[in-house]
């Protein structure tokens, strides 16, 4: 009789610890999904502020649009416009995409190759956006001189290449931490997956 309820209260226990090592599981997989979106929600929160800084100084330009008064300038202008309105788009949405990803409920193999993927994606934008960002930079400083000061800086050769110059500095460097930033928060994403295996 002994023997049987020392068997009985064994499986009692053997079931109730299988519970428990379904619930910490659980508990893991939701902290590792947390960790996860937690880190592109900084660098989303970063990129709708710029989006909406994009958006403001496209209307601020086709406002103005008037004020564009040769064919050249005109193209700038309407470059900006295009470039402020479509790389923010293309970034949220690689983001959203990478964000949604559901690296729980799909297995091991299919949520490293889909990651890799959306990573891939996302960097790539940030290099072309990253080079697209010094035409738009040769774009907007024309169109804003001509809108704010009345100057047209293509006559003015060398004030423009001197600006451009500057500008040119500050946007490499701002490019280079922000695509650094973009490369260590995809890699950390991508060590909290491999972790699941």
């Amino acid at each position: 009789m002994e023997l049987e309820e020392l068997q009985t209260a064994w499986t009692a226990m053997s079931h109730e610890l299988e519970k428990q090592k379904e619930l910490t599981n659980d508990i893991i997989m939701e902290m590792t999904k947390e960790k996860y979106k937690a880190k592109f929600r900084t660098i989303t929160s970063y990129e709708k502020a710029g989006t909406l800084v994009c958006v403001a100084s496209a209307v601020f330009i086709l406002i103005q649009v008037n004020k564009l008064d040769t064919w050249y300038l005109l193209a700038c202008g309407l470059f900006a416009v295009l470039f402020s309105i479509l790389l923010p788009f293309l970034v949220l949405r690689s983001l959203k995409r990478i964000r949604q990803l559901d690296i729980i409920n799909l297995n091991y193999k299919d949520a490293l190759l889909k990651y890799t993927q959306a990573k891939t994606n996302l960097l790539k934008i940030q290099r072309y956006g990253s080079f697209a960002g010094m035409l738009y930079l040769a774009a907007f400083l024309p169109t804003v001189a001509k809108i704010l000061n009345d100057k047209n800086l293509f006559l003015e050769p060398s004030s423009l290449l001197w600006k451009l110059g500057i500008m040119a500095i500050f946007l490499i460097l701002f490019t280079l931490w922000g695509y650094g930033h973009y490369k260590r928060i995809t890699n950390a994403a991508e060590q909290l997956i491999k972790e699941l295996e």
